[in-house]
């Protein structure tokens, strides 16, 4: 008998209210598609690197960045839906980066912080890099902008290398700004948002490579069931996720023009 397909939900899974609304997300979807004949896991796997596996032949439903599944992921998963949040920085499935400063910085507009050190949350990052990118390329001439970059290794470490003064500008994603917001504002006291990025898509939940066109429409069915389902309400209230919208890998093509944009405008790699 084949083991359980692994489900993974790493992309906002920070302690507390959130992972406990996760793992109840997870719970209610799990219930829906084992009534549409699917053999899912019972939680959600929290042992594996998240970017590991999202090429994995087991896995039945994750959540990854719109970045990377542009340059590295188109053709070996299957777009399930994209969220839509309830979060402020965003439009149906589009969403922007903050970029972000301490409240004592005397910046006031991207252009006031050439030169400044800058974390970032992950190279492959669309709203920590890409949307960034994006956005300095016309202010930068073609040249480095920044004095130096940090990698933070997440979207949380990011602010707080902001309030720490261990950075003094980062790009973070609005869905991790709208629920540390909900459910931890403390943890972004003392740091503000100075602007926002250029928007895309946001980040899509995802099936494995050879999952069949059956099964993708089961998956889709399932989890418009727990969107729909008023007993699911205060979790999903909790994620901040009121919809969902099923978007075409042409409609990601638009990550990959940011950065030829960014190419052509000489500006190849966030510096």
């Amino acid at each position: 008998m084949a083991s359980p397909l692994r489900a993974t939900l790493s992309m906002y899974d920070m302690d507390g209210p959130v992972r406990r609304a996760n793992d109840l997300f997870w719970t209610a979807l799990a219930r829906k598609l084992r009534q549409r004949g699917l053999s899912v896991s019972d939680g959600l796997d929290r042992q594996s690197h998240y970017h590991a596996v999202w090429s994995e032949p087991d896995l039945i439903f994750s959540q990854t960045c719109g970045y990377p599944y542009v340059m590295e992921l188109r053709g070996k998963v299957r777009l399930v839906a994209t969220p839509i949040y309830a979060f402020a920085g965003g439009e149906g499935t589009d969403r922007a980066s903050f970029v972000i400063a301490h409240e004592n910085h005397p910046g006031l507009t991207l252009s006031d912080f050439r030169g400044a050190r800058v974390a970032i949350n992950d190279w492959m990052s669309n709203s920590g890099m890409n949307l960034f990118r994006a956005a300095i390329a016309p202010l930068a001439g073609g040249k480095p902008f920044f004095g130096s970059i940090m990698v933070s290794g997440g979207h949380v470490a990011s602010i707080d290398a902001v309030r720490e003064g261990l950075a003094d500008i980062a790009s973070v994603d609005t869905v991790t700004w709208g629920l540390l917001e909900m459910h931890a504002p403390e943890r972004l006291a003392g740091v503000r948002i100075v602007s926002a990025t250029p928007r895309g898509p946001g980040l899509p939940f995802i099936t494995r490579g050879t999952t069949s066109d059956a099964e993708l429409a089961a998956i889709r069915s399932a989890l418009m069931d727990v969107l729909a389902d008023p007993d699911c309400k205060s979790v999903l209230d909790t994620l901040g996720l009121k919809g969902v919208a099923i978007l075409s890998d042409g409609d990601y093509q638009r990550l990959d023009d940011l950065r030829r944009q960014a190419d052509a405008q000489g500006y190849t790699a966030l510096a």
